[in-house]
C-alpha cells in the first residue's frame, strides 16, 4: 500500500504559515520563501539577543558617566575608586541609581572619593 504525506505535508506547511504571520505577502504564501524568511528571522532573534546585552551596557555606562560628571568626577576615576575601596555594584544597578536616585548616587560617589 503507497503512503500518502498530504497529511504531513500540510502540517509542516501549516507550521511555516504560522511562523510567517505578519511578514510580507511573498514571504507568508510562498512556502520555500516562507522557510527562509523565518531561518533568516531566528538568525537575527539569535544575534540580536547577543545585541541588546552589549547596548545596554553602553548606555549604562553613559548614564554613570553622565552622573559622575554631575558629581565632579569621571567614569574611569569612579570605577576604580569603586574597585579600590571593593563596592560590589554592577553598572545596571549604577546606571538606575544613577536616573532615578540622584542623591544615593552622589552618596556612592562621595564613599568612593574616600579611599585616598
Amino acid at each position: 500500500m503507497r503512503v500518502k504525506r498530504g497529511v504531513t505535508s500540510h502540517h509542516r506547511h501549516n507550521k511555516i504559515r504560522k511562523a510567517t504571520k505578519g511578514m510580507s505577502h511573498p514571504n507568508r504564501v510562498s512556502i520555500k520563501r516562507g522557510r527562509q524568511t523565518v531561518t533568516k528571522s531566528l538568525q537575527y532573534a539569535t544575534r540580536d539577543r547577543r545585541n541588546r546585552k552589549r547596548t545596554f551596557r553602553q548606555l549604562w555606562n553613559a548614564r554613570i558617566n553622565a552622573a559622575a560628571r554631575i558629581n565632579n568626577t569621571t567614569y574611569s576615576r569612579l570605577m576604580s575608586d569603586l574597585k579600590a575601596k571593593n563596592i560590589i555594584l554592577d553598572r545596571k544597578i549604577l546606571a538606575e541609581l544613577a536616573v532615578n536616585e540622584p542623591k544615593a548616587f552622589a552618596e556612592i560617589v562621595k564613599t568612593a572619593k574616600q579611599v585616598k
